[in-house]
């Protein structure tokens, strides 16, 4: 199989060996990135070792919006098969990123998960509900919404992710009442709004809810997170799987990004932020 990393709008495929779907999940995590970020927010690392808070800032709102996403995406990918060239190239920008962060990000009691406040877009977004009815970001005001990107054919990462979630809300207690599950599908074709809606439910059918839409819709929101999906190649019997990020976005109550969560943050640490980001505390 080819897995596809785009920089700048250049194609730099891989050739790679059969590898796992979850394997194929963490290479897409490190996938479509803002252009010239890498050299960006090295530049603004290393001057902010010298300078200014001011000055450093100005540099970190050039690049946090690309960078601030991918840091724990980036420790993902490295992590995996010594045969993926980018392993040095990504470990040198997880440390540019981390120091960065360091030099830069506002003082006040440590985030679990990344904190990515003012660096990603608002909930915004125009889909189909698995009720059938039109949903927009402004039907989730008032809850504080985790975003997650799946398919309800995965095989794995995508069910995993949600018993996780489930976890989560176990462990909020009454606080999960403010809180509502987003599970957009990378998988329009498949995913009608009466298979998702059977999808959630099975999970928690007062606190998920399954979206879609056309193509253009999930591609057009997908950029606008910087999420990659892709769908892989069919087996004989026309079945498939598609590999996406797998990130979970947390959004306030007032539709605004606040973090970013992997499947490296545990239920206790997700939970810990989760229920800040519900009260309201910094």
């Amino acid at each position: 199989m080819r897995l596809r990393f785009t920089f700048s709008g250049r194609d730099q495929s891989t050739r790679r060996e059969p590898i796992s779907c979850r394997a194929r999940h963490r290479a897409a995590n490190f996938a479509t990135f803002a252009d010239d970020a890498p050299r960006q927010c090295a530049v603004a690392a290393i001057v902010s070792t010298g300078s200014s808070r001011r000055f450093c800032h100005r540099f970190a709102t050039a690049c946090a919006a690309a960078l601030l996403p991918l840091v724990p995406l980036i420790a993902l990918i490295a992590r995996s098969r010594p045969r993926v060239r980018l392993r040095t190239g990504a470990l040198a920008l997880l440390t540019a990123g981390a120091t960065l962060l360091a030099a830069c990000s506002p003082r006040g009691q440590p985030w679990e998960l990344t904190n990515v406040s003012g660096h990603l877009p608002d909930l915004d977004f125009a889909l189909t509900a698995d009720n059938g009815q039109p949903a927009t970001g402004a039907s989730f005001r008032g809850k504080t919404a985790l975003v997650y990107f799946g398919y309800t054919h995965c095989p794995d990462v995508c069910p995993e992710t949600m018993a996780r979630l489930m976890s989560v809300l176990a462990k909020l207690g009454p606080d999960a009442q403010d809180v509502r599950i987003l599970f957009i599908s990378v998988d329009p074709a498949r995913d009608t709004p009466a298979a998702l809606h059977a999808y959630v439910g099975a999970f928690d059918a007062q606190h998920a809810r399954g979206l879609t839409g056309s193509d253009a819709q999930v591609e057009a929101l997908a950029k606008r997170y910087r999420v990659a999906y892709q769908m892989e190649q069919r087996d004989p019997n026309g079945d498939y799987e598609v590999t996406h990020s797998s990130a979970v976005y947390v959004f306030d109550a007032e539709g605004r990004a606040r973090l970013l969560a992997t499947d490296h943050d545990t239920p206790d640490a997700i939970a810990h932020d989760l229920r800040r980001v519900i009260r309201g505390t910094t």
